[in-house]
């Protein structure tokens, strides 16, 4: 059997799904974009998408809900200058399309910028194979997927006659897309996602009363629901019944100024928050993020190395080509504490003068693309992470974190610390529940004082939200010491 480049097998995909069945070709395309372009804009493109969505829960042995979505349609943009046009339609076909590139091409007619070239033939847009084209959910069949998520339960039941409640889901998604740009660039991608979670309630008897505590575990990424195999569930579970174990024992937490050690992994989360929307090209284009203007500067320890890097593969937030048809890359946005760029989509880098990062993302063909991140860490330094814990006289060592608001503009944040420890004289004393950690991302990248040799990536759950969006995204850090930070306790 003779195989396709994997850049032609995903734009043969894109047509078969999003153009033949519904009467369109290339040609089609580029009439449509060539309507929006009479008038003076400086990008167009058409962005089509079908998304088919599958989701299993599992409570007390029961199957609680199953669904199944499917959804498609076509977004139509205009760009002139600053200003943006945009349409779009669940109902694909060439009606449809030119009724939104009418509505779409109404934007340059006051508009005052140049006119984007066209003509040019249609171009493939060459990108790597980071995930296999496969649609996940016809990896396992209803029967397996039920029996996964039984097997979970019996998984963590069996860890500890504590473990009093689970709750188990399962969801899995086929997302293919095209992209036509005015430019005459094509380009496809077809995205696999599926994800397992498990929670877990623990009980025991305190004082005469029932304490409660919940943990969590899971993951995933862009491949088939066969990778969910035996070890791998094992060790989504005893993350959760660990966590909800090791709460069970917390005491309140201090409260004050003090040194704070983050795990390696998922704490990245406090990363991407604090520090990765700040490095937003829209954010610092208009001057509104705390990193506005200091490229070149020091804005980080010296030994802090940030990147945002779409080429991992089968990761969560990793993309062949991203949502206006630029192949991913690996960007260093800090270097050795040096700022060194911002993350970037078409119209926000054309308007700062620079090239785009394969960081345009959108939730949907009837969302605007915005500069995103795809997965966002800092690379690993030299400690040990034993020797970074061991370092903290007074502190806190937080493992796990739940939820966090964060100030683009200041760069204040405050985050809850889901599983956490107090620190003595090198030694972890006890589990500490309530923490929350108060700080300045740009002010606490300074303070990183030791950074670990143990850098990790998140087990593939995250999700980023921005203006009403949410994407997949992923996170990674090696264990870190940060001086200085406020913690707010309930001690």
């Amino acid at each position: 059997m003779i195989s396709r480049e994997p850049t032609l097998e995903r734009l043969a995909i894109a047509r078969s799904l999003l153009l033949e069945p519904f009467g369109l070709d290339e040609a089609a395309l580029q009439r449509a974009l060539a309507a929006m372009a009479t008038h003076r804009v400086d990008d167009a493109d058409l962005y089509f998408q079908t998304t088919r969505s599958e989701g299993w829960s599992l409570e007390e042995g029961i199957v609680k809900s199953g669904s199944f979505s499917i959804d498609q349609g076509v977004g139509v943009r205009a760009v002139a200058g600053e200003k943006t046009a945009f349409a779009y339609s669940d109902d694909i076909s060439e009606a449809s399309l030119l009724d939104a590139v009418a509505t779409v091409r109404t934007i340059a007619a006051a508009g005052q910028s140049r006119r984007v070239k066209l003509g040019r033939a249609p171009t493939a847009v060459r990108s790597r194979l980071l995930y296999p084209p496969t649609d996940p959910i016809g990896t396992l069949d209803s029967t397996q997927k039920v029996a996964l998520l039984e097997r979970v339960e019996r998984m963590a039941r069996a860890k500890d006659p504590r473990i009093q409640q689970v709750m188990a889901g399962l969801a899995a998604e086929y997302d293919v897309v095209l992209v036509a740009r005015a430019d005459g660039s094509l380009a496809a991608d077809v995205r696999p996602l599926v994800r397992l979670s498990v929670t877990v309630i623990a009980e025991q008897q305190q004082g005469g009363e029932t304490r409660r505590e919940v943990g969590s575990g899971g993951g995933g990424g862009r491949f088939g629901l066969s990778v969910f195999d035996d070890a791998t569930l094992q060790g989504y579970v005893n993350d959760a019944v660990r966590a909800a174990l090791t709460n069970l024992e917390s005491r309140p937490a201090p409260a004050g100024e003090m040194s704070v050690v983050l795990g390696a992994g998922w704490p990245g989360i406090l990363l991407h928050e604090a520090i990765g929307h700040g490095l937003e090209g829209d954010f610092n284009r208009k001057g509104s993020s705390a990193f506005a203007g200091r490229i070149g500067q020091r804005v980080a320890a010296k030994g802090v190395t940030v990147l945002d890097d779409g080429t991992l593969p089968d990761r969560r937030g990793s993309l062949n080509v991203d949502d206006e048809g630029h192949a991913s890359q690996r960007n260093v946005l800090i270097e050795d504490g040096i700022l060194k760029g911002y993350i970037q989509d078409s119209m926000n880098a054309r308007l700062m003068g620079v090239k785009p990062t394969g960081n345009g993302r959108r939730e949907s063909y009837a969302s605007l693309p915005m500069p995103r991140m795809t997965n966002t860490y800092m690379l690993a330094g030299n400690k040990a992470p034993e020797e970074i814990v061991a370092s903290l006289k007074r502190g806190l060592y937080a493992t796990n974190f739940g939820g966090g608001q964060v100030d683009i503009t200041s760069g204040k944040f405050v985050f809850s610390a889901s599983e956490a420890f107090w620190v003595e004289n090198g030694k972890i004393q006890y589990p500490v529940k309530g923490a929350t950690l108060i700080g300045n991302g740009p002010d606490a990248l300074t303070r990183v004082s030791l950074i670990g040799s143990d850098m990790k990536l998140d087990t593939g759950v995250g999700t980023c939200g921005k203006e009403g969006q949410s994407v997949p995204v992923g996170v990674g850090q090696p264990t870190l010491r940060i001086d200085r930070l406020t913690v707010g306790g309930t001690a």
